[in-house]
């Protein structure tokens, strides 16, 4: 079941992070990196945190453990699902009253008219949240079976329908484009949670999730409290790298136009390889860490920790030195044409180095949270979170007074190898000296140093000739 999970993620999410690519090639063209792809940015920003932060980290984290635990699961889950949905309803309800406001939350340097043009944008976007939270609870109940195609493949869905909302606003001015992608958010999400039911359908789901709301309705009630308290103290312990990057671009929102638009389109690629490697495996891995935790098997549970690590260690320094060697090449074959001129490729790809840098701690400390979550241990994973987001934000404000953009990118890096140190001395140093191979770390080692080289005698041979 791991080796066809991580297979299904990995597939899909490749699938996925493609078409987010021709995605972004598409609004790169013809929204450029000005003020309208800032807004659109901003407004889109707020759904995918809370897309993250539930879908990849504090709900399935805390909801996969009580679930397996509990004895009335149909009615554990619908009291999750309606408790949730109910919180998500006033806060879309608060944020189209108060949207204005909200913007100079999420964006304090924006003027007056920016704020005016974004409100549309955000009120759109925010609807796309409830709408990604019945998919994600969808999936978790689909993950708990063992069925983790759809959840992976169902973001080319969302992918699609903004791809066909640009295509439609092609030629129109860049407010109407915005607007466009906006309502294709929409759409995408409402395609998401249609397939996610089908899916149930198939997976024997139904009768669990209708038949507990039917119970919920009638009056009865499961032990959720655990549950609370293991995703309040998640929320955080899971979310570094999403509040991290929701904090990027309030400060950026200070600096000169566009340096949001490099943050969001360098940060898409940073998330390729993390979400094909680091973020499939880790949630093919945690429903198996999970059991064999429980069955107090951590012989087994170091066993498979140990070949993920490896794995994760491999593919992410590879990803790591070729996106870093090639980041300009990369930002210019993906993004440079029609409003994104030469100018926009050379910031863009300082961004993008700045935030490679982060790339192997970021997936490797995932690997080694999944202990904490697994043993429930979330209010620890928390206080690490904190730590790390009081000191990214310190490196922020102070980099980006000299590097700008790049600048808050590398101060996300920098928290990631701060992450994995907590997160590496919170699983034990006992144990993770016992998954380390020095012979392994060495042959790593010389690979990366003679990739490296490599590419840079290609990158060199390359320019020399075109």
């Amino acid at each position: 079941m791991f080796i066809k999970g991580f297979f299904s993620n990995s597939v899909g999410i490749m699938t996925s992070r493609i078409l987010g690519l021709v995605r972004d090639l598409l609004t790169a063209s013809i929204l450029g990196a000005g003020i309208f792809s800032d807004l659109f940015f901003i407004a889109f920003k707020i759904p995918n945190l809370f897309r993250r932060i539930f879908g990849e980290g504090a709900f399935t984290q805390a909801f996969l453990p009580n679930f397996t635990n509990n004895k009335k699961k149909a009615i554990f889950q619908a009291e999750i699902f309606i408790k949730f949905l109910l919180f998500i309803g006033v806060l879309t309800l608060l944020v189209n009253l108060f949207t204005p406001y909200f913007i100079k939350i999420i964006a304090s340097g924006l003027s007056e008219q920016n704020i005016t043009d974004a409100v549309p944008l955000v009120r759109i976007n925010f609807y796309y949240l409830a709408l990604v939270y019945i998919v994600t609870f969808m999936g978790a109940l689909l993950q708990y079976k063992g069925h983790f195609a759809t959840t992976a493949f169902s973001t080319a869905l969302l992918n699609l329908a903004m791809i066909a909302s640009l295509l439609l606003a092609r030629g129109k001015s860049e407010s109407v484009v915005a607007l466009y992608l906006s309502f294709g958010v929409v759409a995408g999400g409402i395609l998401q949670v249609l397939v996610h039911l089908v899916a149930m359908k198939f997976n024997a789901l139904n009768k669990i999730f209708w038949g507990g709301l039917s119970g919920y309705f009638k009056g009865k009630r499961a032990q959720s409290k655990g549950f609370f308290i293991n995703f309040y103290h998640g929320l955080l312990g899971s979310s570094a790298m999403q509040i991290s990057a929701f904090m990027d671009t309030w400060l950026a929102s200070f600096l000169v136009s566009g340096s949001i638009s490099y943050l969001f389109y360098a940060n898409r690629i940073f998330q390729l390889p993390l979400a094909i490697f680091a973020i499939a495996l880790s949630q093919a891995l945690f429903p198996k860490i999970t059991r064999l935790l429980k069955q107090k098997d951590e012989v087994n549970a170091l066993v498979w920790t140990k070949k993920s690590f490896y794995l994760l260690l491999c593919a992410l320094l590879a990803a790591t030195i070729a996106g870093v060697v090639l980041s300009e090449f990369i930002i210019w074959l993906l993004f440079e044409r029609g409003n994104f001129v030469r100018a926009n490729t050379t910031e863009c790809a300082k961004v993008l180095s700045a935030y490679l840098v982060g790339l192997t701690p970021f997936g490797l400390a995932k690997i080694f949270s999944l202990w904490l979550y697994a043993n429930m241990k979330q209010k620890e994973a928390a206080k690490i979170s904190i730590i790390c987001l009081v000191i990214n934000l310190i490196l922020a404000v102070i980099l980006m007074q000299k590097f700008g953009a790049a600048g808050l990118a590398f101060a996300s890096s920098l928290g990631g190898f701060l992450q994995l140190i907590l997160y590496i001395r919170a699983f034990g140093a006992k144990r993770f000296l016992a998954i380390i191979e020095p012979k392994f770390i060495a042959a790593i080692a010389v690979a990366a140093v003679l990739l490296y080289f490599g590419l840079t005698f290609l990158k060199d041979i390359f320019n020399a000739n075109f």
